[in-house]
């Protein structure tokens, strides 16, 4: 079973001679213990054509250390890292391959540098004796084992360096304070973020890197960055609903949408011919992934309204009564975006939208000024919103009513990520116009809440009632669900109001 080990560390350069200085006056560090040297060997796997190492993941199998095992390093911001572990084994474990599968795509695994350390390990303790970070002394040989195409020999590299990693727990300020006393010794920031980015490099291995675009100039160059962003925040979000961290399934299926948004909104600068079967791939992903997102939006409001009845209204086991429902349809959602995320239509998906932004599909708009097209694009937008929700407010409270706000809250959403995808070319304005829609958005989204919950409220009532419990805590919150959609409607009209089509108009043309 792989288990996670958050890594905040940093990189010095060194040399046999480099000596170290007393970092036990480094405030709260009581004492520096020595902890003797120990042997690390680690063999590095990648594709072929390095496609982890371009997207700064780490894969090692490694032996020697308290740690051994395989371990899966993803990138969290710079300095720090997710450490995926698993057990050793022969091959590589199942749930380390399936969390690089977004980058790998089935392209195979294997060996491409081994590293051997010999490293002096010393620990900072507090007084209480609980660590506080951990400052290692790594001489470190290491061996290319993706041979030369000319079938040289495989170049080798050898260096020193220093790390300094914070303990669990400990205050990352300490890290400050332990490199100011390490270049004020003399020693200075590594100049590779990690040991495999420097072996790579020492040996021949060039990774590949994206071609930096150019500055946007135009509205296809401002779209096309756009895109760009929510496909790389598509991808970054893979492993985080592959491990079910919090919210992660909820920002991957956002950038679905953004990127669909993107080829609806801005169909006069991209061909519809390209983008249409794409984005309707992409809608295909967020309704898979939405089966786990919606059940845990919808258990969260639930939860909360129990937690906010008086005890005396909470009769029976209500809140067991909520767990059995959850889980009956909980465990199913997550195996089905797991599934998803494993089948060939979802990296096929990715495949394609790498084409497509490699090879983007631009129509004679693009190379129009964004100051020109873009609100355009968002008045559209705009006024497609308005047909809807003037046709809600005209019908009569009631299931069609309903109907016609969720299309309301979707047209809304669509007029958001129009402003916002517009927001760096056209500042404020934008801006502002993305602001208003998500106000919209908001009222209608709560609108719509209400009436899912409403749905489950009464299925879950009647498996209560079914089972002999009492019905009346779901029958009070199903009352409360409907006031507070009667309430959202009546708030709709002024927030509406606020976003009306002359003042929007005026805030996009001036």
């Amino acid at each position: 079973m792989a288990d996670t080990k958050r890594e905040i560390e940093r990189k010095y350069e060194a040399t046999p001679d480099t000596r170290l200085p007393d970092l036990s006056r480094i405030t709260p560090v009581a004492a520096v213990t020595d902890h003797g040297t120990t042997e690390l060997d680690a063999v590095y796997y990648d594709t072929p054509d390095l496609r982890l190492a371009a997207a700064s993941l780490t894969l090692r199998r490694r032996t020697g250390g308290d740690d051994a095992g395989w371990h899966l390093k993803l990138p969290v911001a710079p300095g720090i890292r997710d450490e995926i572990r698993a057990p050793l084994s022969a091959t590589v474990p199942r749930a380390l391959a399936a969390l690089a599968r977004a980058h790998t795509r089935g392209a195979a695994l294997v060996p491409v540098v081994r590293l051997r350390s010999t490293r002096r390990i010393h620990l900072l303790t507090d007084a209480d004796g609980t660590p506080l970070a951990e400052l290692s002394r790594d001489a470190v040989h290491a061996e290319r084992l993706l041979l030369p195409d000319d079938g040289t020999t495989a170049p080798t590299a050898a260096w020193d360096e220093i790390e300094a990693e914070l303990a669990d727990g400990a205050d990352p300020a300490l890290l400050d304070r332990i490199d100011k006393k390490l270049r004020k010794a003399g020693l200075r920031a590594g100049d590779f973020p990690s040991k495999l980015a420097r072996a790579l490099a020492a040996t021949g291995l060039a990774v590949p890197t994206p071609e930096e675009p150019a500055p946007p100039a135009d509205a296809g160059g401002h779209i096309l960055a756009y895109l760009r962003e929510q496909r790389d925040a598509l991808l970054a979000h893979d492993p985080g609903v592959r491990r079910d961290l919090p919210d992660s399934v909820h920002q991957m299926r956002v950038a679905t949408r953004r990127l669909r948004s993107a080829f609806r909104s801005y169909r006069r600068i991209l061909d519809r011919a390209v983008t249409d079967p794409v984005g309707e791939e992409l809608k295909w992903l967020a309704a898979e992934l939405g089966v786990a997102r919606d059940q845990e939006v919808l258990t969260a409001r639930l939860r909360g309204r129990i937690d906010a009845l008086p005890r005396a209204l909470v009769l029976g086991p209500v809140r067991g009564r909520l767990r059995i429902w959850t889980g009956s349809r909980g465990s199913g959602a997550r195996r089905k975006a797991l599934v998803t995320l494993d089948s060939r239509r979802y990296l096929a998906l990715l495949d394609t939208l790498d084409a497509l932004l490699a090879d983007p599909p631009l129509l004679r708009a693009a190379a129009r000024p964004a100051a020109t097209e873009f609100p355009r694009a968002m008045l559209k937008d705009h006024g497609r919103l308005a047909e809807r929700v003037t046709a809600a407010l005209e019908r009569d409270p009631g299931p069609d009513r309903d109907l016609l706000l969720h299309d309301a809250r979707k047209a809304a959403k669509r007029a958001r990520y129009a402003g916002e995808a517009a927001t760096p070319a056209l500042g404020g304005p934008a801006k502002r116009f993305a602001k208003r829609m998500k106000a919209v958005q908001t009222v209608l989204g709560d609108h719509q809440d209400s009436v899912v919950a409403r749905d489950a409220l009464r299925t879950i009532g009647v498996q209560a009632h079914q089972a002999g419990e009492s019905a009346f805590t779901w029958g009070l919150l199903y009352g409360q669900e409907q006031r507070s959609a009667a309430d959202r409607e009546s708030e709709l009209p002024g927030v509406w109001e606020q976003a009306g089509t002359d003042e929007v108009r005026a805030l996009l043309t001036g």
